[in-house]
């Protein structure tokens, strides 16, 4: 092998596949050593190394150096070549996993090559990536040639190639948007302190600003919100709503349920519970839709939200504590402690450290022991009784189904005619909704 065409060779792979010449040198040096084995055999002790410099090749079998034309001819081409192109083929597929790697969670740019069963493949610059239907927001779908932008969510090595996976449901998709559209938060003034979302359909972000004179919830708006606009047309109509950011949770709370106003925040911090009031006409709009609401705001806050009326939770303390006092060994004055600091179930009990739950109640191990054994108890009587009456709910509703579909087959239009009356459907009765399987009592 001519020592400056070896020197191109390894030039030219370097620039095109942007690979380390240390590492083409290397393979090639150990394609040399295979070929030579198969030679001489795979248990003689074959040494090739190739200078750096000039290109050359020179080696040893069992400690006796090769000259150069007997390395030559010794080395079968043909097997030395196969060799070689596998050693580079996994060079190049492992700096393609370092790259890209090293850009999870960073928002990439790419084209639909093809869209087959829900799964789109997409273009990268230098290499081939897949976005799962998993990891496409709801309801969106895409077509061939279409640029998508998306982030980085898992690389890995697979056979000779690297399975590069992208998603856009992620809550870093959203983050990398907001650097991009909103240059103070890529300068470092506006920082993203927390997020949470629920892809298609609601994302909460709360920011903070390092400026005074800069209003971050302002800025992440824009101008008639032309810069949160572009935001929520890549997320195809994503409801996003930004809060200002507070260390303090009595004021990161209610920021979080926005657009709800909130009466007060009560912490239960053994429990990392925050019990929440609001007027009875906020209600519904603090819990949201199917919860959405007050589900995101928990994860914004990192707190476990409840929302109460003042009426609701006047009750619930009461029931509490008579629930409570009911256990064995658990005196008025502990069970109004326990409610004060929070526990208003019995599976809240079942959390408790027993250490603390001795404290409170001046209790020896043992007792503390025996009246998590009850709640624990409790629990699961609270629970099989929510289950069985969601049972009894489901049977009354598919009762009264049954008989709406027999009355309208009775008051068929044949049957209409004969008896001279209309067709008139029953409605279910309402449903008195499940018992929480929480409750102290």
């Amino acid at each position: 092998m001519n020592p400056s065409e070896l020197l191109r060779i390894v030039d030219a792979i370097h620039r095109e596949k942007n690979i380390d010449k240390e590492i083409v040198f290397q393979g090639i040096e150990a394609a040399l050593i295979s070929a030579a084995k198969r030679h001489y055999g795979e248990d003689e002790e074959v040494i090739l190394r190739i200078n750096r410099q000039d290109g050359s090749i020179t080696g040893t079998h069992n400690g006796v150096a090769l000259a150069p034309n007997e390395i030559s001819e010794r080395v079968a081409a043909q097997t030395a070549k196969q060799v070689m192109i596998q050693k580079i083929r996994e060079a190049e597929r492992d700096a393609l996993y370092e790259e890209y790697k090293e850009q999870i969670n960073q928002l990439v740019t790419g084209v639909v090559q093809r869209y087959e069963g829900g799964a789109a493949t997409i273009a990268l610059p230098n290499a081939e990536a897949i976005l799962p239907k998993s990891e496409q927001i709801p309801g969106e779908s895409h077509h061939v040639n279409e640029r998508v932008r998306a982030v980085v969510f898992e690389v890995r090595k697979q056979g000779s190639k690297v399975r590069i996976v992208l998603s856009r449901t992620r809550v870093h998709f959203v983050r990398r948007l907001f650097e991009q559209e909103i240059p103070e938060i890529s300068d470092g003034v506006i920082e993203i302190r927390a997020m949470a979302r629920e892809p298609g359909y609601r994302t909460k972000v709360a920011v903070s600003s390092t400026d005074p004179r800069v209003d971050c919830v302002g800025a992440c708006v824009g101008v008639r919100g032309n810069r949160i606009k572009n935001i929520v047309d890549e997320l195809g109509g994503e409801r996003i709503d930004i809060v200002r950011f507070s260390d303090d949770p009595q004021i990161l709370i209610p920021n979080a349920l926005q657009p709800a106003e909130v009466e007060e925040v009560i912490l239960c911090k053994m429990l990392g519970r925050a019990i929440v009031l609001v007027r009875e006409d906020q209600l519904s709009l603090a819990i949201g839709r199917r919860g959405q609401n007050v589900r995101l705001g928990s994860k914004l806050s990192g707190w476990d939200i409840e929302i109460m009326t003042r009426e609701e939770l006047e009750e619930q303390l009461n029931q509490a504590v008579v629930g409570f006092s009911s256990l064995e060994g658990v005196s008025d004055e502990l069970a109004e402690r326990l409610v004060g600091e929070g526990f208003l179930y019995y599976s809240d009990l079942e959390v408790i450290e027993p250490d603390d739950l001795m404290a409170m109640g001046e209790l020896t191990a043992e007792e503390a022991d025996r009246i998590i054994q009850q709640a624990e108890a409790k629990s699961l009587e609270a629970e099989k009784a929510a289950a069985d009456e969601r049972r009894r709910q489901r049977e009354k509703i598919g009762e009264n189904a049954e008989a709406e579909s027999l009355s309208a087959d009775e008051n068929s239009p044949d049957e209409a005619g004969k008896n001279g009356s209309e067709d008139l459907a029953t409605s279910p009765e309402p449903s008195d909704g499940a018992v929480s399987s929480e409750g102290a009592t």
